[in-house]
């Protein structure tokens, strides 16, 4: 059967996918909506690794500020079209991130931004609680490594568990758009702001 623009435009204005993504789905589906759109979901995810590289130029800055006032949060999430950027769902999951920085108060968005002297300096800390074990180097090495994704937990924002869902991580939960919008999504940078904080 001929799909239409129209059935096209539909799926994507749902989906905040492709074009071509879209087409396909509906060829699959022989028209059918509904069933496009689970196609397209059961396809999402196995993708959602490979978008993670592609260059995002668009984006927003979203803001949270906590009930009484003293907490206040500005973060920039950018995606590669201006056409996810404007989508409610977009917009509402910057406001979760933002709502979720502050609540936990994360310091950076990945381990990669943590100073190395600060690593350096967690490694020796933790190499200096098991200097007096007699465990062998191999198992010291392993829980200093077990320690040091407990510390990218507390303090790397993708690596915290998503205050509303704590069954996923905030890296799986923006996968998981970056999966539905067929666009690579990342996280650049936040600022918190805590009264009388420094």
């Amino acid at each position: 059967m001929e799909i239409t623009a129209a059935t096209v435009k539909e799926l994507r204005d749902r989906t905040g996918l492709g074009m071509m993504e879209c087409k396909k789905a509906l060829n699959e589906s022989e028209g059918d909506i509904e069933k496009a759109i689970i196609i397209l979901r059961k396809k999402g995810f196995a993708r959602a690794e490979g978008k993670m590289d592609r260059k995002t130029a668009e984006g927003m800055v979203g803001s949270y500020i906590h009930m009484n006032g003293k907490i206040g949060v500005l973060v920039e999430v950018n995606c590669e079209s201006d056409f996810v950027s404007r989508n409610d769902e977009f917009q509402e999951m910057v406001k979760n991130i933002a709502m979720h920085i502050a609540a936990a108060n994360p310091r950076h968005v990945s381990p990669e931004e943590i100073p190395q002297a600060v690593l350096d300096q967690e490694k020796e800390i933790i190499h200096e609680q098991f200097k007096d074990s007699k465990k062998p180097p191999e198992i010291v090495e392993k829980i200093v490594l077990g320690k040091l994704n407990k510390f990218y937990e507390e303090i790397c924002l993708l690596d915290q568990k998503y205050i509303k869902d704590d069954k996923v991580t905030i890296k799986e939960y923006v996968a998981s758009f970056i999966a539905k919008f067929g666009e690579n999504i990342r996280v650049r940078r936040f600022a918190r702001f805590q009264l009388g904080g420094s």
